[in-house]
């Protein structure tokens, strides 16, 4: 099916009016960008919609509707500056996942780890330990770098027969690592059931289903002897008692989603009882390795 979008300046509009003024003339999506692309929102509370002060609108609708008759609405709805500053330009009917998936290669974490397409061939590497994933709705595929320094941490672990809890899991993706890596059992929290659903699919398609329990963040947290929680660094600091709790004695903890200049308050929230043994970082994002004290 062939689209169209029309796209033009938040500006002063109120964004809840916006989105039901689109709602109604049947727009598929609704997207908000920073125009300027200067702006980064790292760190928005949970619910939370902020805008940049520079926010463009980007709604999109299928050909069987007509342009000028909802920029002819979005006028009576909003007013007539609407029209004035929007533009209305095709857009291509394409697989997007596909489309990424096609430029997606395989991807080599610390000595032995790969993230790998299910489309390429594995590695040929001996020691190679392979996580197939796609890209999907859930973050993480290794392609970040908050991801991509966890995977180097934990391939230089050793997870033998160790329990591990990988909090906001996303995709599963470093709770798959870790059971490929040797881990005996994993449980996986996440807050949105995309992502309890990816991680179920991706433990499936890796053959390692029979050994995830995948739940809902405010569930109990098991104690285990590693932990794991690629979040942000806000959360990371509120929730510190929470992961604290869930580390055995001698337990490996891992935190990454954070900015270079924000670990120094996530070590401090962490450092009662814990030892800090190297902090990693990729581009301006850092990840932290901590041992809980026996």
């Amino acid at each position: 099916m062939p689209f169209y979008e029309i796209e033009f300046p938040l500006a002063s509009l109120s964004q809840d009016a916006l989105d039901t003024a689109l709602a109604e003339i049947g727009a598929l999506s609704i997207t908000y960008v920073d125009r300027a692309d200067d702006e980064p929102v790292l760190e928005p509370k949970p619910g939370e919609m902020r805008l940049w002060r520079d926010t463009l609108v980007r709604a999109l609708f299928d050909q069987s509707s007509e342009p000028l008759l909802n920029l002819k609405k979005l006028n009576e709805a909003l007013g007539a500056h609407v029209a004035d500053s929007a533009r209305v330009r095709g857009v291509a009917d394409q697989a997007w996942e596909r489309a990424w998936l096609d430029d997606w290669k395989p991807m080599r974490f610390g000595r032995r780890l790969w993230v790998c397409p299910t489309t390429a061939q594995p590695p040929d590497a001996a020691e190679a330990v392979v996580v197939w994933l796609d890209p999907g709705l859930a973050f993480g595929t290794g392609s970040h770098p908050t991801t991509a320094l966890c995977l180097r941490v934990l391939d230089s672990l050793q997870l033998a027969g160790r329990t591990v809890l990988d909090f906001g899991c996303g995709s599963g993706i470093l709770g798959i690592a870790a059971l490929k890596l040797g881990a005996a059992r994993v449980v996986a929290a996440d807050i949105d059931p995309q992502a309890l659903t990816a991680a179920r699919d991706n433990a499936a398609r890796n053959g390692v289903a029979s050994h995830i329990v995948v739940q809902d963040a405010d569930a109990r947290l098991p104690r285990a002897s590693c932990v794991l929680a690629n979040i942000l660094a806000g959360p990371l600091i509120e929730l510190a008692p929470r992961l604290a709790a869930a580390c055995e004695g001698g337990a490996d903890l891992v935190l990454s989603g954070l900015l270079g200049d924000q670990a120094d308050a996530v070590e401090a929230a962490y450092a009662p009882g814990f030892d800090m043994l190297q902090v990693l970082t990729q581009d301006e994002w850092c990840c932290i390795h901590a041992r809980r004290g026996t």
